[in-house]
């Protein structure tokens, strides 16, 4: 392949990258399509919730006929087994396709059967890892839910300058401005479910519900091992507009299950930890079964620091508003042993600093030390 050939393929890959950014196919993995044919596109299709049309199948719809001997790109390879679709390996042999280039090779340890395999066997022309780390990037969570079972994670914090999430007194409504809180209530919308503990429950009586942004609410979790969250909380109260899951261990009592279940509540016992809590690595199993791939964990600190300690929390998103709350303000917005050398830290790698109204906010994938 020629440079202009390779230019060429990285130029219409981008654009599929970011027909892949569009829907919501959670527990699908984001797939974006262009058809391309005498030097321009000519059908795009994205994978727009789970149950309708892959991104290639509604792409080659959208180009019909002139499909035929045309270029195909998309971000993942197109999928060879039946699921609620058929195999759009197949839709795209009878369209006549003549070339597909693909970001990523399908993740999913799964599936049986290549896509890029089932092309090259019908003769069409096929090339793999153009822009294969972006590709890659735009299906991360689903790569790490078909791989381990468990979602990806996002660990929210909102904290002041010294690195208090409220007064002495207990007052933290609200630490950060209402931007930053916009913000929020965005990436939660872009999540399957947003988990807190239940000292967050007690104390803030959250709804956890997206409010201040556009997008759909997640699934709200509760980690909360002895089932005390109250009958009259918000979260319970609305479970039937919004579900509601709490984890759970077997020292929870029967009777506040039942209590819980009446009122539409998912409940849900998972194994414990050796410190006798919800085990988070069981908790996340759990809610994965409930088809959440994307879990934002937004406190409090004793749970982010559960995350952060057993290395399952996969990004983080700071919030540092411009004020101090000093030395006898509630402390960090993570608990936990934490490192004892520098080198030993988590960080953020590449971190991405913006501001939000007057609040700094830093976000990216969490690095761990080997």
């Amino acid at each position: 392949m020629t440079a202009p050939e390779k230019d060429r393929d990285v130029e219409w890959m981008e654009q599929a990258l970011v027909e892949a950014k569009k829907g919501w196919p959670s527990p699908n993995p984001h797939v974006g399509v262009v058809i391309v044919k005498d030097g321009a596109i000519i059908a795009r299709g994205h994978h727009e919730r789970a149950g309708d049309d892959h991104a290639e199948v509604a792409a080659l719809k959208a180009a019909g006929p002139a499909a035929a001997g045309a270029t195909l790109y998309a971000t993942l390879e197109p999928c060879n087994h039946h699921g609620r679709t058929p195999p759009c390996t197949e839709a795209i042999v009878t369209a006549g396709i003549g070339r597909v280039v693909i970001g990523c090779a399908d993740p999913n340890p799964h599936v049986e059967g290549g896509g890029a395999a089932r092309l090259a066997a019908a003769g069409i022309a096929v090339t793999v890892g153009v822009l294969e780390d972006q590709a890659a990037r735009t299906i991360r969570a689903f790569t790490k839910h078909v791989t381990s079972g468990m979602p990806y994670v996002s660990v929210k914090l909102a904290l002041s300058l010294d690195g208090r999430i409220a007064t002495r007194t207990g007052a933290s409504k609200w630490v950060t401005g209402p931007l930053a809180r916009a913000k929020v209530h965005a990436l939660r919308g872009e999540h399957d479910g947003v988990a807190v503990g239940i000292g967050t429950a007690l104390a803030d009586d959250p709804r956890l519900t997206v409010r201040d942004a556009p997008g759909r609410s997640p699934l709200r979790i509760v980690f909360d091992t002895r089932l005390r969250l109250p009958l009259s909380s918000r979260l319970v109260t609305t479970a039937s507009a919004h579900p509601v899951c709490v984890l759970c261990t077997d020292v929870a009592s029967p009777e506040a299950e039942e209590a819980l279940i009446a009122r539409g509540v998912h409940v849900v016992r998972a194994a414990r930890s050796t410190d006798g809590r919800v085990d988070v690595a069981a908790g996340l199993m759990e809610v994965a079964k409930l088809g959440v791939v994307r879990l934002m964990v937004e406190g409090g600190a004793e749970l982010a620091g559960s995350f952060l300690a057993s290395q399952l929390a996969d990004e983080l998103h700071a919030f540092l508003a411009p004020l101090l709350l000093g030395p006898r303000g509630r402390p960090g917005a993570v608990d936990w042993a934490g490192p004892a050398t520098l080198a030993e830290a988590p960080r953020i790698e590449s971190p991405r600093w913006e501001l939000v109204g007057e609040d700094a906010y830093v976000h990216g994938r969490i690095a761990y030390p080997t």
